[in-house]
């Protein structure tokens, strides 16, 4: 192979690897390699004002493609600023290849200004961090960096690279990384036992997470579900692991308090568990949720099966052919379906629901749905459910402002459907910068903020807070208010260019929806929800 600078040999891997568009916010460490990308007619930078909002458009744009995303970060002091998007995307499994680079490995004994150990900055929200010292290894680094990204359990990747490696010659081939097939089955005796353990029950229960989705089993996990006659919970779950209209479907556990998510099972003799770990709680329940019920775990993260609470049997291997397998044993027991109807929608009803049935009613083509919701979820839900692999995706990983980033990526990699991304007036002001890029690429997504004047999903903990503790409910924290000063997202949009429609009353849902549907760019609705 002919020798060339790292720095443009990087590209070629990238092009290898099918990373032809890079997210990030550029720096004078990075401008070597950055100097060259508006030279190459084949390659994309999307530029972000920050380097959350990179992440976060990424990460979008990683779930709704099901590929690896490239982000490129500044250093020390840009990737602390994407530290929390990422631990979201470790959290969703988001297969990113994150880089960064440094100085140079000439000045490690400087100590000099922005020098920082960025390798371990990054290990802890990452499946994989790493810095290369040598040229002649900056592309094998780069494609074991893609392989353990795309390897299930998939994550985000961390290279860092200075600028004097970069600057080297190197002679290596750009060749496209391997990533090793998890497509594995379990031994027909253990595909046997679970179902014994199953057929056993009485009462059994199944919980899903985004494994699931991950592994396209959605018609195998509803198969076996409607066999067994048992209901569904979503635990880790931020995409359609299932249609959420389906009888068996019963909602999700929560992501707070242990003891609510553990009701899910509280009668169950046998609990079936695929795809995610369990409880995903910020406060979790100690003692083992699941008493003498039989517990099978399906997963191709080893690291979560028994992790926390033991189990009967717990399967590494694939989803999809797992429950195939498993639904094949278990004999059938279904019952007619009923086909689900929307509910009608009143002019008393929330604002947010009305506005979720008219953009259900006016939407003909592909619609995808990022959710960023939280407190108005349920309300967008019940007109909007999600049903379809790849119409929705939720935020994940609790890091708040992934709405409209999320949407950017999600439309960036879905040209051609309808993206709407739905935030909140506190979640939105973590990243409302990143209407920026919408209109600066012409991204048409559309973007409703939720506003209610408040952090209202702390209202709700905090009243959990003082129920557990006998506190006798009283004024909520003055720092859940955000009304003082109010905040103006229509003017904040259009100081950004971008066009948008502030929604106060029933009788402007309609005109609204009409205005940003019929919108050739990018769009936000700002919907008071108090």
């Amino acid at each position: 192979m002919h020798a060339r600078p790292g720095k443009i040999a990087i590209f070629e891997q990238f092009a290898a690897d099918g990373m032809t568009t890079m997210f990030g916010n550029p720096g004078t460490v990075e401008q070597g390699f950055l100097d060259i990308v508006d030279q190459l007619p084949a390659f994309d930078y999307v530029l972000a004002l920050q380097e959350t909002v990179a992440v976060g458009i990424a990460d979008g744009y990683c779930r709704a493609a099901a590929a690896p995303a490239l982000v490129q970060l500044h250093t020390g002091v840009g990737l602390g600023n994407g530290i929390g998007m990422l631990y979201q995307a470790k959290r969703g499994h988001s297969p990113l290849v994150v880089i960064a680079g440094s100085s140079g490995v000439r000045y490690d004994a400087m100590d000099s200004q922005m020098a920082a150990d960025l390798v371990a900055m990054a290990r802890p929200v990452t499946k994989y961090a790493t810095r290369v010292t040598d040229p002649s290894s900056v592309l094998r680094v780069l494609r074991r960096a893609v392989k353990i990204a795309m390897t299930p359990p998939r994550g985000p990747v961390f290279v860092e690279l200075p600028m004097d490696v970069l600057d080297a010659p190197t002679t290596e081939p750009a060749i496209p990384a391997n990533i090793p097939s998890r497509a594995t089955l379990p031994p027909h005796s253990e595909l046997d036992r679970a179902a014994e353990l199953l057929l056993g029950a009485q009462r059994p229960v199944i919980l899903i997470g985004d494994g699931v989705a991950v592994s396209e089993a959605q018609n195998e996990l509803t198969e076996v579900a409607e066999r067994l006659g048992a209901p569904v919970w979503g635990v880790d779950t931020s995409e359609v692991n299932m249609d959420t209209t389906n009888p068996l479907y019963r909602g999700e556990t929560g992501h707070m308090f242990g003891e609510v998510s553990a009701k899910a099972v509280a009668d169950a003799d046998a609990v079936l568990i695929v795809g995610t770990y369990v409880f995903p709680d910020v406060f979790p329940l100690l003692d083992n949720p699941f008493g003498d019920a039989k517990v099978v775990h399906i997963d191709l993260d080893e690291y979560e099966i028994g992790k926390n609470h033991p189990v009967d049997l717990g399967l590494v291997a694939d989803p999809r052919m797992t429950l195939a397998g498993l639904a094949a044993r278990l004999p059938d027991r279904r019952g007619e379906r009923t086909g689900w109807r929307r509910p009608p929608v009143d002019q008393g009803d929330p604002l947010i629901e009305q506005f979720a049935a008219a953009l259900a009613d006016r939407v003909t083509g592909e619609l995808v749905v990022f959710d960023e919701a939280l407190t108005a979820s349920p309300g967008l839900r019940r007109h909007l459910p999600p049903r379809v692999p790849g119409s929705y995706f939720a935020t994940r990983g609790g890091s708040l402002g992934v709405g409209i980033p999320g949407a950017i990526g999600t439309k960036l990699a879905r040209p051609a459907a309808e993206v709407v991304g739905f935030t909140g007036d506190g979640g939105s002001m973590y990243t409302v910068q990143a209407l920026w890029t919408a209109a600066r690429y012409g991204v048409a997504a559309k973007f409703v903020i939720c506003d209610n004047g408040r952090y209202r999903l702390l209202d709700n903990n905090i009243e959990q807070y003082w129920r557990e503790r006998d506190i006798q409910p009283h004024a909520y924290p003055g720092s859940f208010d955000l009304t003082t000063p109010p905040i103006g997202f229509v003017a904040l949009a259009e100081s950004m260019g971008v066009r948008g429609v502030k929604v106060e009353k029933a009788a402007d849902v309609e005109q609204a929806v009409a205005d940003m549907l019929d919108h050739d760019g990018p769009f936000l609705v700002h919907l008071i929800t108090s």
